[in-house]
């Protein structure tokens, strides 16, 4: 007679079998059980109990490969859905996914003003037509994870370091937008939810150890290690701005620092320059392009910028990887060469340097993983909990 598994490890097997599916499928029984490390006979209880959860369904196998005759197992999508925005200085993106991963709609709007109040009144509008927009009922999602800038209190719900999005640190905004959605909501530093989204669908898939770097309107940055983001003891991770304080000198590389630069370099070495004030980073970087010298040596000194930052990450964390993002930090055909030159010359052991695989669409795309993680963790435990016991 065999022996009964204990309930812990039922539902450990149950929550491997499916997440295996989850980021495989569609995949074989045998598939899961090399996979995953489990026993074919424990792959084949923990499918029963998911089949009868509604949380698996059998499907064809993937085209164009043989089959051998086994049954290919898929996730069901609709068991959930789970809705994502990020809140910017400009923009307001929302998008909602199933339980895939796939994404059923999105919607990225200009935002009338920046702010606290005008993304609040926006995420109102957007609401609704997000989930008209995906033909699935709204008492489907199973919650909604917002990135902001700023550094946001788990515990009190209060957001600092917010200056880039006026009224974020002066009202309850975390309890304004779940009055609002009327959904459990998470609410979580851009940044760190770019990594994320990197990690899950971007260039640092795969890689436990890395740093996402956003370089645009502010600098700020995300930081991965064993595979986990690392928030540290305050939810200070990552707030670059400060990493080289007390250095004396200006070593801001920004958009905010871009006009301040050209005209400092512009005083003494502007000459044969197509350029003139105001200095704007979109005509700077063009310029560099156009082998402009102010252009060329205003980028060169953001490369250097960014460096700096990169070195005492990459000597304290020892990351394998720096990946480039915000709208300055996709500039990787000017950036990324003087970087890694001088990353190779002051470490003796420089990261890989990247530039973001999924651009503006990054810090998105995180607010949908954390939120997919806690939907898988919500269906797995109410539809288990209601699904047949005579098995």
């Amino acid at each position: 007679m065999a022996r009964a598994i204990p309930p812990l490890l039922k539902n450990l097997n149950e929550r491997t079998v499916l997440e295996t599916i989850r980021a495989r499928s569609p995949i074989s029984r045998a598939q899961i059980s090399r996979r995953a490390g489990i026993s074919k006979p424990t792959v084949s209880l923990a499918l029963q109990s998911l089949l009868d959860a509604g949380l698996v369904r059998e499907t064809a196998h993937e085209p164009g490969g043989p089959s051998y005759g086994a049954v290919y197992f898929e996730p069901v999508p609709d068991a959930a859905l789970v809705l994502g925005f990020d809140i910017g200085t400009r923009f307001l993106r929302g998008a909602v996914c199933d339980l895939r991963g796939q994404i059923l709609a999105r919607q990225d709007v200009e935002l009338p003003e920046a702010g606290a109040a005008p993304a609040l009144e926006l995420i109102r509008t957007l609401l609704p037509s997000l989930l008209d927009a995906t033909g699935r009922p709204r008492e489907l999602v199973d919650g909604c994870v917002v990135g902001v800038p700023g550094v946001v209190d788990d515990a009190s719900g209060r957001i600092s370091l917010a200056t880039n999005v006026p009224g974020l640190e002066e009202r309850p905004f975390v309890q304004e937008l779940q009055e609002l959605v009327a959904l459990p909501v998470t609410v979580d530093n851009d940044i760190n939810l770019a990594a994320l989204g990197e990690r899950w669908q971007g260039i640092a898939r795969g890689v436990d150890d890395f740093v996402f770097l956003s370089v645009g309107t502010g600098f700020g940055a995300g930081l991965v290690l064993g595979g986990e983001l690392h928030r540290g003891h305050h939810g200070f991770a990552g707030e670059v701005d400060y990493a080289l304080a007390g250095f004396g000198a200006d070593v801001d590389p920004s958009g905010a620092a871009v006009a301040s630069i050209a005209e400092r370099i512009a005083a003494t070495d502007g000459g044969g320059s197509q350029l003139a004030p105001p200095y704007e980073a979109r005509a700077i970087f063009g310029a560099a392009r156009a082998a402009d010298p102010l252009g060329r040596a205003v980028v060169a000194e953001i490369a250097r910028r960014i460096a700096l930052h990169v070195a005492p990450i990459a000597a304290v964390a020892d990351v394998a990887l720096v990946v480039l993002g915000g709208g300055l930090g996709a500039n990787g055909d000017l950036l990324l060469d003087p970087i890694r030159a001088l990353l190779g010359e002051w470490l003796p052991y420089a990261p890989r340097v990247e530039v973001s695989a999924l651009g503006e669409a990054a810090v998105l795309t995180g607010a949908l993983a954390v939120g997919l993680r806690s939907a898988l963790d919500n269906v797995f435990v109410n539809r288990t909990s209601r699904a047949p016991s005579g098995r």
